[in-house]
């Protein structure tokens, strides 16, 4: 169970690091595993809208339905949160990029 977990938590990070590159591959797989809840991922919609927002801008077609989709469970507060979130780290790894 324990190899289980930290392989969950490895790939977790592994996407991570693709995303900080900008891999919008890795946007769409982060919004999954916030979407469902995926390894040691709890279901956060907020972060599943921000990661699909983000793969959308990237041209991702699925991530725009499905971020459509999990938008109709949500809040204007949150997706608006989520939002925020996308934008902040736009700012944040473009900056680091530069």
């Amino acid at each position: 169970m324990a190899t289980h977990i930290n392989a969950a938590a490895i790939n977790l990070q592994n996407r991570l690091n693709k995303a900080e590159r900008g891999d919008a591959d890795a946007y769409y797989d982060l919004g999954i595993a916030y979407s469902v809840g995926r390894g040691d991922v709890p279901v956060d919609l907020i972060e599943a809208h921000k990661w699909f927002n983000l793969a959308a801008m990237a041209g991702n077609r699925r991530a725009q339905e499905d971020r459509a989709e999990i938008a109709s469970e949500m809040s204007a507060a949150e997706i608006a949160e989520a939002q925020r979130h996308a934008r902040a780290w736009m700012s944040r790894t473009h900056a680091c990029a530069a």
